[in-house]
C-alpha cells in the first residue's frame, strides 16, 4: 500500500521537530489497515493558523470560532474517488490548527507530536466514513483512533 501525500504548511508561526509527512503517512496506514483497505491512498493535509481554520470554520460549517481540525471527506456510501493518475483511492482533505494544537498539547500534558498524531487520525476517520454522532459512534471511533496511535507508540 502506497500513501500520496499533499502536505501544505499555510501558517508561520509553528514550527514542527518532526517528519509532519513521516507521521501523516504513517497514521494513514494504520488506519487504513485498521479498515482493512489494502488500496493505495491520497490524503491531503494542510496546516494553518487559528485565524485561518476559524475562518473555514465559519464558512463551511457556519460556526464563527476556531477549532483544532476540520475534515473534508471524498468518499461517500457509493465509496471513494480514484486519482487516475496513481490509481489512489481519494480520501479527503485534513486541515490542522497547529496553534491550537499547541495549545491542546499543553493542555493534556503530552507532546505536539502526539497532537498531532491524534488530529490526523481522527480526521483520518472521518474521510473513512466515520462520526460521532451517537454515543456508540463515538465509541467505536474513538477506539480505533487509540489502537491506531498504540500501533505507533504514540501515547499520552
Amino acid at each position: 500500500m502506497k500513501i500520496y501525500i499533499d502536505l501544505s504548511d499555510e501558517q508561520d508561526k509553528i514550527t514542527l521537530d518532526f517528519s509532519a509527512e513521516e507521521l501523516i503517512e504513517a497514521c494513514a496506514r494504520e488506519a487504513l489497515v485498521e479498515e482493512e483497505i489494502e488500496d493505495d491512498a491520497e490524503v491531503s493535509v494542510t496546516f494553518v493558523d487559528n485565524e485561518s481554520i476559524r475562518e473555514l470554520n465559519r464558512i463551511h460549517r457556519d460556526i464563527d470560532c476556531e477549532t483544532d481540525v476540520l475534515s473534508f471527506p471524498l468518499g461517500d456510501e457509493n465509496g471513494f474517488e480514484v486519482n487516475c493518475d496513481n490509481d489512489a483511492i481519494l480520501l479527503g482533505d485534513i486541515v490542522i490548527s497547529l496553534e491550537k494544537a499547541v495549545s491542546q498539547s499543553e493542555e493534556y500534558g503530552h507532546s505536539l507530536k502526539r497532537e498531532v498524531a491524534f488530529l490526523i487520525t481522527h480526521s483520518l476517520f472521518h474521510l473513512l466514513g466515520y462520526d460521532h454522532e451517537t454515543p456508540e459512534e463515538e465509541t467505536e471511533m474513538f477506539e480505533k483512533q487509540e489502537r491506531v496511535l498504540e500501533k505507533l507508540g504514540i501515547t499520552r
